[in-house]
């Protein structure tokens, strides 16, 4: 949200306007004095933000480029009278609540999860005995998934249903059908007038269930069938037109065979616009700017619903970095909520070139010799296959009991560890990870799992001493195949260049900024 805030105060400079932030944390771009014309270090708050805006006689607000803080606070300042500008008040709401929200993607027949506002804690039981459980808990104006949760039995929903009407206050709690298995698509553009004006499609590598922010990434997407994206271009074009959005807008699927449904709308830039700006090679905030503001945007190359093939020669990763070891105790699992803290991307010439050169740029050590793994019954099949596929490498496998006999017996060798709380004089896992013989740590438990303490041990341990550890399936996958790649001699350079660096090496006419210009 920095870089959107920096690139509509520079495409607002271009333009010919004064500009002015309104921000309260030091340690951004945005807050540098030379960025801006004027820079408020104040909350972003109802009262604050309409001082400023009656004290600088401003011309008007913009709430898109700025997060979900920005966004909360549209409605009242429109009801009190401020000029917002680009998509109106309403529509954000219309978005934003997430009954009037539901109803609308009904109204104008694109797909989404069944799904009901929730009225009584009895109700929601009964939809969700309906539609069969997990179910997911959605509140209304919320930051990063707060209060956000999939539910797999009665027990949990309740608790899900409390935490929800707490957080989300006066706005709905709406409880919907969650897809299991499901890939996850955004769609981030820009709109002018309920018209797409620029477009870009990518997926997540990890399925339904991590929030976006904390995602895995990639542009183009890779495993999407054309039917797929068709089926994505289609419900953007009737939800941008039916919520009139000028500026940006972030919206999100779930795809499974042949439904691909929407699950939200975001009428903001999303943390992605970085990451799909400098992929696409066009900055999709000017774009969204110069649309909120009424400047012509013909000259921008930008990629439309019907642009294929964008980028063509490279793919873009964008991975997420978390903070666990400065959170003593946390645990450092991923889910609804968003927990990362960073990210990073970068280009590589096919999706494991790009996923490893991303992962390696977190901080993420390859292992050398050894890998623990402890997985969940459910996911035997899957694991076996990259078990395998690490085994054949060379990597030493072990394994809790459960995941050693269920791999042993599909015929992929793994040495037997004790569980943490239950030492029976055989390999200590957690000593392993402590004297530094683990170098990859595999921890993919799911809402079955019964061993809670030894699964948290097992990962909190290798974050306290600074062993990689993978607890998404989906992700030890893609890890798996980029390994398999690396060693067999398929991919040519692993040493992540600057974004600087990219350019100087990039011919003239693949560039798409002038030498003057800095992005």
């Amino acid at each position: 949200f920095d870089w959107c805030g920096v690139s509509c105060i520079r495409a607002l400079r271009n333009l010919g306007y004064k500009s002015t932030i309104i921000n309260y944390n030091p340690e951004t771009v945005s807050t540098d004095y030379d960025e801006c014309d004027r820079l408020y270090f104040e909350e972003l708050s109802r009262e604050r933000v309409l001082d400023i805006y009656e004290r600088d006689n401003s011309d008007g607000i913009i709430v898109s480029v700025g997060g979900q803080i920005p966004n909360g606070i549209a409605l009242p300042l429109d009801a009190a009278g401020a000029k917002l500008l680009g998509t109106p008040a309403k529509m954000i709401d219309n978005a934003e609540d997430r009954n009037k929200f539901s109803d609308m993607i009904d109204e104008i027949g694109v797909q989404q999860p069944k799904w009901q506002e929730l009225t009584t804690a009895e109700a929601a039981m009964d939809f969700a005995a309906e539609v069969g459980y997990p179910v997911l808990v959605r509140p209304s104006y919320v930051l990063s998934g707060a209060a956000m949760n999939v539910a797999h039995t009665e027990e949990q929903l309740r608790a899900c249903l409390t935490e929800a009407a707490n957080v989300s206050g006066d706005h709905p709690v709406v409880v919907s059908d969650f897809i299991q298995g499901a890939v996850e698509i955004e769609f981030d553009g820009v709109g002018k007038d309920g018209e797409i004006i620029a477009a870009a499609i990518h997926e997540h590598i990890e399925n339904a269930g991590v929030h976006s922010g904390d995602a895995t990434l990639v542009l183009p997407p890779q495993d999407l069938t054309a039917y797929q994206k068709q089926r994505v271009r289609d419900a953007a074009k009737k939800i941008v037109k039916r919520l009139n959005i000028t500026g940006p807008v972030n919206i999100q699927f779930v795809a499974k065979g042949t439904d691909v449904m929407c699950i939200e709308t975001n009428v903001r830039a999303s943390r992605s616009f970085p990451f799909v700006s400098k992929t696409m090679g066009v900055d999709f905030i000017e774009a969204a700017t110069k649309a909120i503001v009424g400047a012509d945007t013909s000259d921008m190359n930008l990629p439309t619903l019907e642009t294929r093939n964008r980028p063509a020669n490279y793919v873009g990763v964008k991975a997420p970095m978390f903070s666990f070891t400065r959170l003593r105790g946390s645990d450092p699992v991923l889910g609804v909520e968003m927990a990362s803290t960073g990210e990073v991307a970068c280009f590589g010439k096919d999706k494991e070139e790009a996923f490893l050169k991303s992962l390696l740029s977190t901080g993420f050590k390859m292992p050398k010799k050894n890998i623990l793994l402890s997985v969940q019954d459910d996911f035997a099949d899957d694991i076996t296959h990259s078990a395998y596929q690490l085994h054949e490498l060379g990597y030493n496998l072990y394994g809790t009991k459960a995941t050693a006999d269920m791999l042993n017996k599909n015929g992929v060798p793994c040495k037997e560890v004790d569980y943490p709380t239950e030492a029976t004089g055989g390999i200590d896992p957690l000593a392993m990870i402590r004297e530094d013989d683990i170098g990859l740590v595999i921890n993919v438990p799911s809402y079955k799992s019964t061993r809670l303490e030894d699964n948290y041990l097992m990962r909190r341990t290798a974050v306290d001493f600074g062993v990689p550890l993978m607890t998404n399936l989906q992700l030890v996958k893609c890890f798996s195949d980029a390994v398999h790649k690396l060693k067999k001699g398929e991919m040519l350079d692993l040493d992540a260049k600057t974004l600087f660096e990219h350019y100087e090496e990039e011919e003239d006419s693949d560039a798409w900024t002038a030498v003057n210009e800095f992005h």
